[in-house]
């Protein structure tokens, strides 16, 4: 219920719902309208009283009238707001001290055991709501802990606006419903290319802590969340590396499709991708093809995001390896 953060059991809710609806009304009319016993109605008008969100009328007959919600419920919700607000200071001040602390931590502070199932999922659960920008995903068709299906905090982490991309084997579209899984993470706006097979499943959120599964050898399932280091800017690397040589997924009129970076240039990009190859800056490259400056260097950065670089120099290195030119 939507009232749940404000304190209110969801039988409170509905009750103060129901009366907003009427001008007035006696506690067996309630009753029928919610479907409860009177005596259960009753106690939940004396809470509702309490909490001065009801108030009673009327001398002759008990009747109840809901107060302004407004008024009622105003402050409370500019209450928790005000308590959001400090917590959110307060989670960027420890947020900021683990990270000043984390040079003095030893090699082991910074790789975590995880261990089991339910203790698995939580912090895979944790580190994607955890994420602000970007969470970088290796997907096998092997499912270890968390199934693709039972991870509503991709679509959550997809709603708040942090960006998915995310690699998955070929192995996986063997597997009941996972066409139609993927093509509903694509067309939710999430980055999703294949290969023929992942080396590892791994997670990173905000390239700042991954998670990446441990060989348990018939024993409990194992992970280790690792810390910002060494061994994350390895495991980063590692997901660059595989998402270059990946084929984007896209949703077309004829369902699922695949097609490898070449095949998504326009021909306007191929011109742009040509001159600048041949030397010529964004100013020259605008005047030779009629466009501003502003389109030339969109489309650039948007072929630098295509072939997952991050300079010019690398674009030009992968357009020459890759047949885009």
């Amino acid at each position: 219920m939507v009232f749940a953060t404000l304190g209110m059991s969801s039988e409170e809710e509905a009750l103060y719902r129901a009366l907003v609806e009427f001008p007035s009304a006696t506690a067996a009319a309630l009753s029928v309208a919610l479907d409860l016993p009177v005596v259960e109605v009753e106690r939940l008008l004396v809470s509702l009283s309490g909490q001065g969100l009801v108030a009673r009328t009327g001398n002759a007959e008990a009747r109840f009238v809901a107060s302004s919600p407004a008024i009622a419920l105003g402050p409370l919700v500019r209450q928790r707001r005000e308590d959001l607000r400090r917590a959110e200071l307060e989670l960027a001040a420890l947020t900021e001290r683990f990270w000043v602390s984390s040079s003095d931590r030893t090699a082991g502070d910074l790789v975590e055991v995880v261990t089991g199932v339910e203790l698995i999922a939580k912090r895979f659960a944790q580190l994607q709501r955890s994420a602000q920008k970007e969470v970088s995903a290796l997907v096998t068709a092997r499912v270890d802990a968390v199934a693709r299906r039972d991870n509503p905090d991709e679509d959550e982490g997809v709603q708040r606006g942090v960006h998915y991309k995310v690699v998955i084997e070929r192995a996986i579209f063997e597997q009941q419903g996972a066409a139609a899984d993927m093509a509903g993470a694509v067309h939710a706006g999430e980055d999703v290319r294949v290969v023929e097979k992942v080396p590892i499943k791994l997670l990173i959120a905000d390239q700042h802590m991954g998670m990446v599964p441990m060989d348990s050898a018939g024993q409990a399932p194992a992970a280790l969340l690792v810390h910002r280091s060494g061994l994350l800017d390895a495991l980063l690397a590692l997901f660059d590396a595989v998402w270059q040589r990946a084929r984007p997924l896209h949703v077309e009129a004829s369902g699922l499709t695949e097609k490898g970076p070449a095949e998504l240039l326009a021909e306007l990009d191929k011109q742009i991708l040509n001159l600048l190859l041949a030397g010529l800056t964004d100013t020259s490259i605008s005047t030779q093809l009629g466009l501003s400056m502003r389109t030339v260097q969109r489309r650039v950065r948007e072929m630098m995001d295509l072939a997952g670089v991050h300079t010019r120099l690398q674009l030009g290195w992968h357009a020459a390896h890759s047949g885009w030119a």
